[in-house]
C-alpha cells in the first residue's frame, strides 16, 4: 500500500524519538505556557547518540510512541471533506428561514444537522472495528417537533444525496429515524479515559454587522481595517444597511479533533471559503485570484498539514516566526460579543506595541490562518462566566500545536480536554508562537488587571 509523504515523515519521527529519547529531570519552576502539548514527552529531552539501544524508563511513553493514529486521521479527513461538501451546497441556496434558534441562541441551519450526521456516518464506516464516541453540539430534540418535519425531511434528502453522489458507500437510504438517530450519537461526555471524537459540525455561521443602524447577518466574514472582505467572491463592502445585504460568501469550519485518555491526538480543519493563499496582507486583488478550500490535519508529533478541499497534496506549514512584538499581527472574533475587542486592543496595541491592524474572522479558520503564518496571535476573551466548549477548540488546538504554536488559558495553563464537554479556563484562550508568549502572557495578565470583563 502506498504511503503519503506526511504518513512517511511521522512514522519517521516517532521512530527517531523512541530511539534517542532518554530521561531528564523535571523542571524545578516548570512554565507551562510553552508547552506545545507533547503530554508523552513532557520528561524526556533529545539527546544525540551513536548507538541505537537508549533504553526508555517509561513503558507509557514507548507506547504512545507508537501509537498511530494514521487510521483516524484518514477517516477524519474524509468525513470533513464530506460534510464540507454538503455545506456548500446548502449554503448556495440557504434561505434565512432555515436559520432555527437554540437555547445559547446561537444559530442552526440544515447544514449543521447534515454535517453532524455526515462526519458520525463516515466515521463509522471507516472505523467499523473501533468502539464509537461522539462530543458533538447538535441533538436531535428540535428536529422531534412536529414543526420541524420538513426541515428533518431536507436533513435526510441532502444526507442521502451527499452519500450517494460521494459513490463510496454502497447503503441503503437513511431514513429520517435513521438520521435523528446518528444525530444523538454525538451525545457523549468526553472525559480523562478512552477515545472520543469531538466536533463542531460547522463552526462560525454568525456574524452580526451594525450598519446604519440596521443589522445585516454576515456569516464569518474576514475584517481588515473595519472593511469587511467577501474572500469567496472577492468583493469589499464597507457595513451596510438591510437584510439584503445578505453576504453569503462566509467564512466557516467543519471542525473534528479526537481525544485520547483526555489529550488531543489529531485534528482536521475544513475550511470551505479560506483561500489558499494567505490572507495577512488583506491585498483583494490577491484575494481575488485565491482559490479557496483548505483542509488542515494534524496528528500528534507528526506536524501540520494543508491542502485543497479538491485533493491537492498535502504541505506542511508552520506558525509565524516573528519574534519582535510590534511586527506580530492578531487574529480575533468578528463579533465583540464572542470577544472583547476592547481588552484585545489594549493587549495587542498598548501593551505589546502591534502596529497591524486586528484580523477578525470568526470560526476554528482562524486557528488554520494562524498555522500557517498568515498571523502570530490569536486573543480571546468572552464575557465572565461564559464556558468555552471543547469542540470550539479541540480541532484548531492540535492543528496550531502541531504547527508549533503555543495555546494556554490567561494564567498560563495548557488547555485541558479531558474535563467533558467544556474548558475549565482562566479567563480567556491566548495563542501564538513560542518566542512571543512570555511577553504575550505578561501583557495579558496585566491587561486583565486594568480592564474587567462584563458578565453574561
Amino acid at each position: 500500500m502506498a504511503m503519503s509523504s506526511s504518513s512517511s515523515s511521522c512514522i519517521t519521527t516517532a521512530l527517531t524519538r523512541l530511539v534517542h529519547l532518554t530521561p531528564s529531570s523535571t523542571p524545578s519552576n516548570p512554565k507551562p505556557f510553552l508547552s506545545t502539548q507533547r503530554p508523552f514527552f513532557t520528561f524526556f529531552t533529545l539527546k544525540s547518540s551513536s548507538s541505537s539501544s537508549s533504553s526508555l524508563t517509561s513503558s507509557s511513553v514507548k507506547s504512545s510512541i507508537t501509537m498511530s493514529y494514521n487510521k483516524q486521521l484518514a477517516a477524519a479527513k474524509k468525513a470533513a471533506s464530506l460534510a464540507a461538501r454538503l455545506c456548500q451546497n446548502v449554503q448556495k441556496g440557504l434561505l434565512q428561514s432555515d436559520v432555527q434558534s437554540k437555547s445559547d441562541k446561537s444559530p442552526v441551519t440544515v447544514a449543521d444537522y447534515g454535517s453532524q450526521v455526515l462526519v458520525s456516518f463516515v466515521l463509522q464506516k471507516e472505523l467499523p472495528d473501533q468502539a464509537f464516541s461522539l462530543v458533538a453540539e447538535e441533538d436531535s430534540g428540535d428536529l422531534r417537533k412536529e414543526e420541524s418535519q420538513e426541515t428533518l425531511h431536507r436533513i435526510t434528502k441532502l444526507v442521502n444525496d451527499t452519500i450517494a453522489n460521494d459513490g463510496s458507500y454502497k447503503v441503503s437510504p437513511l431514513s429520517e429515524g435513521d438520521v435523528l438517530t446518528i444525530i444523538d450519537s454525538g451525545m457523549s461526555e468526553g472525559g480523562p479515559n478512552g477515545q472520543h471524537w469531538v466536533l463542531d459540525p460547522i463552526d462560525g455561521t454568525k456574524g452580526v454587522v451594525t450598519g446604519a443602524g440596521n443589522k445585516i447577518l454576515v456569516f464569518g466574514a474576514i475584517v481588515f481595517n473595519n472593511v469587511h472582505v467577501n474572500v469567496r467572491r472577492g468583493k469589499m463592502v464597507k457595513g451596510s444597511s438591510g437584510l439584503n445585504e445578505f453576504l453569503r460568501g462566509d467564512q466557516y469550519a467543519i471542525a473534528l479533533g479526537l481525544l485520547d485518555e483526555g489529550k488531543v491526538v489529531l485534528g482536521v480543519l475544513a475550511c470551505p471559503n479560506l483561500p489558499l493563499e494567505s490572507i495577512a496582507s488583506g491585498n483583494q486583488n490577491a484575494l481575488d485570484r485565491a482559490a479557496t478550500g483548505c483542509l488542515f490535519s494534524a496528528q500528534l508529533s507528526c506536524g501540520t498539514y494543508m491542502e485543497s478541499l479538491d485533493g491537492a497534496a498535502p504541505v506542511k506549514v508552520h506558525v509565524s516566526n516573528t519574534e519582535n512584538p510590534e511586527e506580530a499581527s492578531f487574529f480575533e472574533s468578528y463579533e465583540a460579543a464572542h470577544s472583547s475587542h476592547s481588552l484585545s486592543g489594549s493587549i495587542a496595541k498598548v501593551k505589546l506595541g502591534v502596529k497591524a491592524p486586528p484580523v477578525r474572522i470568526d470560526s476554528q479558520a482562524k486557528y488554520g490562518a494562524l498555522s500557517r503564518g498568515d498571523g502570530a496571535i490569536y486573543l480571546r476573551f468572552p464575557n465572565k462566566g461564559y464556558r468555552e466548549k471543547i469542540w470550539d477548540h479541540a480541532a484548531g488546538y492540535i492543528v496550531v500545536a502541531e504547527a508549533g504554536g503555543v495555546a494556554s488559558d490567561a494564567g498560563g495553563k495548557p488547555l485541558d480536554f479531558s474535563k467533558g464537554r467544556y474548558l475549565d479556563l482562566d479567563t480567556g484562550i491566548i495563542v501564538t508562537n513560542q518566542k512571543l508568549m512570555p511577553a504575550l502572557l505578561k501583557a495579558v495578565q496585566d491587561s486583565l488587571k486594568e480592564e474587567v470583563l462584563p458578565s453574561l
